[in-house]
Order: structure tokens, then C-alpha cells, then sequence
């Protein structure tokens, strides 16, 4: 049976459990060798992992080529401007020549239907590097991250501030499947897909929207925050009005846990959802997040080949 990864819940909390655990232990592994040496196991070896980009990317795409790559396969980076895509093939055709000629894609895109719709007539398996609706992959990055440093999944409190956006659907997905809190800080019309919460919830997950940033913070143990105005949107000055009483700075960090952490996907318009004081302070973890995506997408890439 072929696996795709197209939200959380297509592995479900073992599987991802499974993945944190693969990823913590490959890391620790490589401590200190060169980015491009592979893992002993090479366990993708023979493998080619082709890499669809409909939106630009710096994070997903080098972490996924050398996930490929330190996994001991190879990959194929293709973009909308110079292949078929950008002259009107459909996503189907273009799901049925790339799965005869690699052994997985990912896709980076702008619609999730185009992704359910790559998986639907994939023969391989297809990964979510990003959609409007959801960022899976990101997600077991801060996961792994979080781990790193010492906290629990179970019973977390997680504070977001800002914009109802694919990110935070992954999170709330996580809480449900992980069961921890997230305590949601927006203002009223920037609200989260109702789908999300509702399936979080039932999966025992304790998902709360607030108006007021400081009660969502309070307490929290992880602080995360995006970009308000998302990669292809105008930049709307009634949104940014909207969001800056969610702008995470020192005194928002300092209404959370002493050892709380602060998460950013990246990148970042500082001194706009962050100030530069948090994202450069000692709570601040982004840069590991940000290599954590490389471990995480092994893991995921693993995972999709049946061998997690």
C-alpha cells in the first residue's frame, strides 16, 4: 500500500512518535561529520525523491535534498517556471510520469488540492512540503525540537499568536494526535479552520482561541508565531493593524514559563510579529528548529517508505 504524507494524520500519533524517535536517534548518529556524508545504514539508497516547487522555499528545499541524500539516495528539483506545469499539464499527468520515472515527490504548492490530487494519481508516495491548509513536515521539526529540549509532548501548552494559517492547522493536528494544548491568540476574523479544532478535540487534543494575547500566553511552555502576511499575499495593512496586538516581544515572553521556548517557522519580518529582542534571545530555539526540518524529513521520507 502506498503511503502519502499529506497531513499529520496520515501517520497518526505512533507513527509519529516513531519518527520523533528515528530522528533524535540519526541525529545524534551524525554528530560532527560532514552534511554530505551518508548515514551508515544508507537505507534510501537507489531511491530518487523528485522535488515539485510551485512557491519558493529555502528551508524545505535544501532540507528535503540533503534528507535524500544523506539517506543515501538522490533527488530532482523541478519548478512550475521550467517544466510542463508552468504550461497548463495537469497535476494528474504530471503524478503519472513522475512516478514512473522517482520513487516519491513532494510538492510545495499553493493549493492542497492540487497535493491530494498528486497523491489521488501518484503511484508513489507524495509528501506535503507546504499548501495553503497545512505544514505537516514543519510541524514534526518543532515537535523533534521541543523534545530536544527537555519537554513532554503530553500536557504541553502551546501558545500561538497571530494568523489562523496552515501552520497552526498542523499544530492543532499535533495536539490532537500528541494530546497537548493550544491556546490560540487572534484577533476576530483570523480564526483557524473549525475542521481542525473540532478533530483535535474529539482526539482529546484542548484547543482555545482568545482574543487577548496575554491570556493566551500566560503560563505557556512553547511561544510560536508566523509571518502575518502570508508568501504570495498582498501586503494588507488592515491584517497588520489587526495582528500587532499579537506581536510576540519581551513582555509577552515574559508572561510565559521562565523556560519557555520560542518557535518561528521562518523567515521572519522582525520588529512585525516578532521583535528581534525574541527571535536573538536566550528562549528563542528557531535556529534548531530550522535544522530540525533536515532530521524530520528523513524521518518522514522513512517513514513513507514503509520503513518506520
Amino acid at each position: 500500500m502506498t503511503r502519502h504524507f499529506l497531513n499529520l494524520s496520515d501517520a497518526g500519533h505512533d507513527a509519529i512518535a516513531a519518527m520523533l524517535n528515528d530522528a533524535l536517534d540519526r541525529k545524534a548518529v551524525r554528530h560532527g561529520w560532514p552534511r554530505g556524508k551518508a548515514d551508515p545504514d544508507a537505507p534510501l539508497e537507489g531511491h530518487t525523491l523528485a522535488m515539485v516547487f510551485e512557491k519558493n522555499s529555502t528551508r524545505t528545499r535544501v532540507s528535503f535534498d540533503m534528507a535524500i541524500r544523506q539517506l543515501g539516495g538522490t533527488s530532482l528539483i523541478l519548478d512550475a517556471s521550467s517544466t510542463q506545469l508552468g504550461r497548463g499539464e495537469s497535476i494528474a499527468d504530471t503524478a503519472r510520469v513522475l512516478s514512473r520515472m522517482c520513487d516519491a515527490i513532494m510538492i510545495r504548492t499553493d493549493d492542497h488540492a492540487k497535493v491530494e490530487a498528486m497523491a489521488q494519481f501518484a503511484s508513489v508516495p507524495v509528501i506535503n512540503g507546504l499548501t495553503d491548509l497545512s505544514h505537516p513536515c514543519q510541524i514534526v521539526a518543532d515537535l523533534l525540537t521541543i523534545i530536544e529540549h527537555r519537554k513532554a509532548l503530553p500536557g504541553l501548552v502551546v501558545a500561538w499568536l497571530g494568523d489562523g494559517n496552515n501552520v497552526l492547522h498542523s499544530i492543532i493536528e499535533a495536539a490532537g494526535l500528541m494530546k497537548f494544548t493550544v491556546r490560540i491568540g487572534c484577533p476576530t476574523g483570523y480564526d483557524p479552520d473549525d475542521g481542525f479544532i473540532a478533530r483535535a478535540q474529539a482526539a482529546g487534543g484542548t484547543i482555545s482561541l482568545h482574543r487577548d494575547a496575554a491570556e493566551a500566553a500566560a503560563g505557556a511552555d512553547v511561544i510560536v508565531t508566523d509571518t502575518w502576511i502570508s508568501m504570495g499575499q498582498d501586503h494588507a495593512d488592515a491584517k497588520l493593524q489587526a495582528m500587532l496586538p499579537f506581536q510576540v516581544n519581551d513582555a509577552l515572553m515574559a508572561l510565559a514559563k521562565p523556560d519557555a521556548l520560542f518557535l518561528h517557522c521562518l523567515p521572519a519580518h522582525r520588529e512585525e510579529e516578532v521583535t528581534s529582542s525574541v527571535i536573538d534571545g536566550p528562549q528563542s530555539v528557531v535556529w534548531d528548529e530550522a535544522e530540525n526540518r533536515l532530521h524530520a524529513q528523513k524521518s518522514v521520507l522513512r517513514w513513507v517508505f514503509h520503513q518506520i
